[in-house]
């Protein structure tokens, strides 16, 4: 899990969309997430991401539960956060099922971030109601609790019981996502940390206040500190920008149609590849740039998307080596790591 340290923290991040993609390129995309992951968990990056998403005509990731069971699966050490899980899209009894079976492949380093989901076309490809989602959410999610203790509870006018009980005791962690007031209250409702998609603090009292309602401590608030939502690195980023910026292009402009006006971690309404190199909310730095800017806490948190909009072996390998070998050994050596 993590949250405002003092040094910069480093998480590699994955939702596989690739615009355009065939079926040969797109398992590249998923073959080398799994090399990539195997290398920063030696090269000592905090934590790996994945996100879920469907009916994307990209093929955005809409199932990151085995993903994570195959990156558990080549690392040792590394926390795997599924950011957002949205859980009305799943059978709860099932999935409870699936996720215990990965906490203990995974030595309790899986943690999810509950997500309701902003799609309506989503809801539609699963049939699920949308004027409900927000109760049926909560049911599922306490479906989810009860499931896990592994003590027989009632479903659907049935009794059932869910085997085996997580490794982690009592469950997962379990974060809850969302940018409102409702997500926050929800969150603390539910007795779930929680995980704002921006930094507005009245979501963090909100959340408070309805864990304080319900009568217990609050949990931990997730926030997301200032700075570029995606990095990359470069030891030439105007190149970079020249050869590959359509990539990152594609990836911005399809959060923007989705997200509309609605306040998110990554907004960027850029149109071109240079409107978006002076946004600054995707960022192509060089080594030395780049580690300027974590010791001066420009940057506290940097998300690399060596996958970003499909984005090709290399420079994907460029950049992910140039932050794991130069950028992360010359903050640990300023750091006295």
């Amino acid at each position: 899990i993590l949250g405002r340290m003092p040094r910069t923290q480093f998480v590699v991040r994955y939702d596989f969309r690739a615009p355009g993609a065939s079926p040969a390129q797109r398992q590249e995309l998923y073959g080398r997430s799994l090399e990539q992951a195997a290398y920063a968990d030696e090269a000592g990056f905090d934590a790996l991401m994945l996100s879920e998403h469907h009916a994307s005509d990209d093929g955005y990731l809409p199932s990151p539960v085995p993903v994570a069971a195959a990156m558990a699966a080549v690392t040792e050490r590394l926390p795997i956060t599924i950011s957002a899980l949205l859980v009305n899209f799943y059978d709860p009894l099932r999935l409870a099922e699936e996720l215990a079976v990965l906490d203990h492949l995974s030595k309790g380093r899986v943690s999810h971030t509950i997500g309701l989901g902003y799609r309506r076309e989503e809801y539609a490809l699963f049939d699920r109601p949308w004027s409900t989602r927000g109760a049926d959410l909560e049911a599922r999610i306490q479906t989810l609790l009860a499931a896990w203790t592994g003590e027989e509870l009632t479903y659907e006018g049935r009794r059932v019981r869910v085997l085996p009980t997580p490794y982690s005791q009592p469950h997962p962690v379990l974060f809850y996502g969302g940018g409102t007031v409702a997500a926050a209250r929800r969150a603390g409702r539910l007795g779930l940390h929680f995980q704002p998609q921006h930094g507005d603090p009245v979501l963090k009292d909100a959340y408070e206040q309805a864990c304080r309602e319900a009568g217990r401590a609050p949990g931990f608030t997730l926030l997301a500190p200032p700075g570029p939502a995606n990095v990359f690195c470069s030891e030439d980023p105007a190149v970079f920008w020249e050869r590959h910026g359509h990539h990152l292009l594609a990836d911005a402009t399809a959060y923007q149609e989705w997200h509309g006006d609605a306040a998110s971690y990554v907004v960027d309404t850029s149109r071109t590849v240079e409107e978006m190199q002076a946004a600054g909310v995707y960022v192509v730095l060089e080594p030395d740039d780049l580690v300027e800017r974590c010791r001066s806490g420009e940057i506290a948190l940097v998300t690399a998307h060596p996958a970003c909009g499909g984005l090709p072996a290399e420079p994907s390998w460029e950049s992910l080596r140039l932050i794991g070998d130069r950028v992360m050994p010359a903050l640990a050596s300023r750091d006295g790591r």
